[in-house]
Formats: C-alpha cells, structure tokens, sequence
C-alpha cells in the first residue's frame, strides 16, 4: 500500500513538472511568435522604404531618359513608337513599385495614423478586387500608439485579403471606433460564410487556422486584446479588439502619450488617400 502511495506521489509531481514545462514552453514560444512579428513589421518597413528610395528613384532616372529620347526621335515615327511604348512601361513600373511600396508599410501609418491609411487602403483594395466596401471610421483626431496601429492596419490588410480570396463576396463593410477606453476594428463581409466545422478549426490555435488568422491572434494576444471570428449563411465577421491600456512605454511616441493630429490631416489625407490604388 505504501509502494502504491509512493508511486501515485511520483506520478503526480512528474504530472505537475511536466504541465510547468508545457507552460513555460507554450510561453517561449508566444514570445517567439511575437518577435517574429515585429520583425515583420520591421523588414516590411525597410523593404517598403528601399523599394521607394532606390528603385523608384532608378524608375524615375530612366522616365527622365525616354523623354529626352522623345525629343531627339520626333522625326523617326518607327522609332519614336518604340520609345513611347518604353516610357508607358516605365509608368507602369513606376506605379507598381509604388503600390507595393506602400502596402508593405503606407507612409500615411506613420505620418498620420491607422484611420486615414485604412481609409487609403481599402479604396485601393476596392479598385484592385471589384468588392464594394464601405467604410466607418473614427477620426477624432487622436492617434493611437504605433504598436496598435500597426496591428490594426496588419489585421485590416488581412481580414480583407481573405474577403477576396474565400468569401466570394461583392460587398464588405468596414468600422473602426473607440469607446470605453477600447479601439474596435470589425470587417464583414456578405459572402458565402464559412461551414460550422471549418469554422470550429479556425477558431482554434492549430496549424489548421493558416499562418493569416494565427497572425492576427497573436497581434491581439501580444496587446491584451481579443480576437473574434463569426460566420453564418450570410458572411463572416472578424472583430478586433484593443484595450488602450495595451500602451507601453517602449511602444508609445515621443511624448509617451496619444498625440493629437496637426488641424490639417483631413486635408492631407483625402489628398493622399488611393495613391497606390
């Protein structure tokens, strides 16, 4: 009976010390997860700024030749047909690497905040798929800290990629707000929704939910916030939400407060906005 005892004891600290390492590696690997992420963000960044600064500027030298060629071949119709056929290929080029530039990190995320570059990205992805998606967002002229940011425009980015790719919609609709100390970020589309079991795996954390949905899990988990996927017969939602408490020091801008935008953003975004449409 004591041999018994003695054994069901080990079994149990072997139990309790084996949950202690599944925790302490499921932890490791969130944390993993989340520096993957940043570096992300980081690399998207970089290679958004490289692709604008270096090739546009190579794109824009090489426009700049073709016109002087224009000028020189104006009496030489075969060849002046040729070189107007490279200069609308430069155009072309010049607006691709542009639009790419741009969504791999919008200028406007940075310069005024996650509500004008949403509002510029979903003109853009509009033009690009045909989906016709309207769009609420707050615009109280308070920007949220970059780290929010960032993860509302990567979950906005995907959720409407998805929207294009799955649900077979010709509508969405897109609302963004802040309320009760919260920022809210809800995509729904009005597609062919998502069967109840293949639902059920999304929701989980499995290799099953695909690296988009898992992404977007994680950017929520990193900020203590909450991530929601809903779908019927009529479409599919997928909700996130941020407490704004989630505002670290090491995140936050300068002030390590919310800054308030100049009194001319509305301006300089409805100018800026489907640039890279």
């Amino acid at each position: 009976m004591w041999k018994i005892s003695k054994h069901s004891k080990q079994l149990a600290l072997s139990h309790a010390q084996l949950e202690t390492v599944i925790l302490e590696r499921t932890a490791e690997l969130q944390i993993l997860s989340q520096r993957l992420l940043k570096v992300q963000d980081e690399e998207r960044r970089k290679l958004a700024r490289d692709l604008h600064d270096s090739t546009g500027q190579t794109l824009a030298a090489l426009k700049i030749s073709v016109s002087f060629l224009q000028e020189e071949c104006k009496e030489n119709s075969a060849v002046m047909s040729i070189v107007a056929d490279v200069a609308e290929l430069a155009d072309r080029a010049v607006e691709e690497i542009r639009t790419m530039s741009y969504l791999l990190h919008p200028p406007l995320l940075d310069e005024i905040g996650f509500s004008c570059a949403a509002e510029w990205f979903i003109e853009g992805f509009a033009k690009r798929s045909g989906v016709d998606v309207s769009a609420e967002l707050s615009a109280d002229g308070k920007r949220l800290p970059m780290n929010i940011e960032i993860a509302l425009f990567r979950v906005l980015q995907e959720s409407l990629t998805n929207v294009h790719r799955h649900s077979e919609a010709v509508r969405a609709r897109v609302c963004f707000q802040r309320q009760d100390g919260t920022a809210m970020l809800e995509v729904r589309d009005f597609g062919r929704g998502i069967q109840s079991e293949r639902l059920q795996q999304l929701r989980e954390t499995s290799a099953q939910t695909g690296v988009g949905l898992a992404g977007m899990r994680e950017r929520m988990n990193e900020l203590n916030g909450n991530f929601e996927l809903e779908s019927d017969e009529h479409g599919t939602t997928i909700r996130a939400t941020v407490p704004l408490s989630a505002i670290f020091p090491e995140n936050s801008r300068e002030t390590g407060q919310e800054a308030r935008l100049p009194q001319t953003s509305r301006d300089v975004c409805s100018s800026q906005v489907g640039a890279g449409s």
